[in-house]
């Protein structure tokens, strides 16, 4: 939105909940219902989106859409083709087509992103599998493909920190010497604790303790697997936190099973606190972690191999801060104003005939 406004442009953002009109903002941006969509058979939402849409369209004249997300990547490229927007850009968070994903993803999915790409004029994706992949796409007016490390993170704010350790740790009911696991993230099936709380158990290592913070659909049946495993005192369901900087500063082991990413925010917050990680061996998670050196990386349902990572790790304090000081160098180049800058440098190659004063929605 920085850069866009900085080169002049008017901009809408979309967001869903009720009278986003009213709301103030210190950036000089304006908002509309776009109201909400996430699952490609809420034909009624997504109907409603495209409505939402085509009708702040029809308010103006605007040179460019930026949309996010499968569903907004749809129905953003839609409204543009049909008010003929003059630049459409795209950014692909994590193609639903990867290594390892199901054969509608690899068909449907993969084909409706290479049609929808004939009316794209940039696409910006944020690892290099999805990077490679969108590389054989044919783009509008030989458009181009481009690669930026993620959505940017500020990795000043997760140092120097002033805390109590030690005061956290006793009000979550740790012991000053326990060795404390982390993941952050909705508790969702794709983000599959099962694997970690099952790892935990395999270790056999009553001072080993798990610190999950989110909220979600699977919150009953991961306790219920906690209890069934006899670790429930072990596995500590903290929902949602405020206090994530801080809890990731008091653990040791960022631990994070999740089988389809895009670009994980958690982990790189992980990284920039200096945390070793042992995270599976999917997209995103390979770009950031380096095998051996921030962490290993294991597939996703191999319970005796994230056992074995995080018994190896929790008995070694040399490699977790050997590890920790890689990540710490590693994050640097996802750091916000390096992204910043690449964001700029992209809209000033794509929107080179933009102008003054001209509008942009995302």
């Amino acid at each position: 939105m920085e850069a866009a406004l900085d080169l002049g442009y008017e901009v809408y953002v979309g967001m869903s909940r009720d009278n986003p009109e009213q709301l103030l903002c210190d950036l000089n941006i304006k908002f509309y219902d776009e109201h909400v969509y996430r699952n490609v058979l809420a034909f009624k939402d997504n109907y409603i989106a495209f409505k939402n849409l085509m009708t702040l369209l029809k308010t103006g004249d605007f040179e460019v859409i930026h949309c996010n997300t499968p569903i907004g990547g749809v129905v953003g490229r839609l409204c543009g083709k049909m008010s003929k927007v003059p630049k459409i850009i795209y950014t692909a968070h994590g193609f639903h087509f990867y290594k390892g994903a199901p054969i509608i993803n690899c068909t449907i999915y993969k084909w409706a992103e290479v049609l929808l790409a004939h009316w794209t004029d940039a696409i910006i994706t944020i690892n290099n599998e999805d990077f490679q992949a969108a590389q054989k796409f044919k783009l509008r007016n030989h458009g181009k493909v481009y690669y930026v490390p993620g959505v940017g993170i500020d990795t000043d704010a997760y140092k120097n920190m002033e805390f109590n350790k030690e005061s956290i740790k006793k009000n979550l009911k740790l012991k000053s010497d326990d060795i404390v696991c982390i993941a952050t993230g909705d508790l969702i099936k794709r983000k599959n604790y099962e694997s970690s709380i099952k790892a935990i158990a395999k270790t056999n290592n009553t001072n080993i303790h798990f610190l999950i913070c989110g909220k979600g659909p699977k919150l009953e049946k991961l306790r219920k697997l906690s209890r069934d495993l006899n670790i429930e005192n072990q596995i500590h369901f903290l929902g949602f936190r405020t206090d994530i900087k801080e809890l990731l500063n008091i653990s040791d082991i960022f631990l994070f099973t999740s089988y389809q990413e895009g670009l994980p925010r958690s982990l790189m917050e992980a990284m920039a606190a200096g945390l070793p990680c042992i995270a599976s061996k999917i997209r995103g998670n390979v770009d950031l972690i380096e095998e051996g050196k921030g962490g290993y990386l294991l597939d996703s349902y191999d319970v005796e191999g994230l056992a074995k990572a995080i018994h190896d790790v929790a008995n070694n304090e040399k490699i977790r801060d050997s590890m920790g000081k890689n990540n710490l160098q590693v994050i640097k180049k996802y750091d916000i104003e390096k992204v910043n800058v690449m964001i700029k440098d992209i809209y000033k190659e794509v929107l080179s005939s933009h102008n003054e004063g001209a509008r942009m929605s995302r």
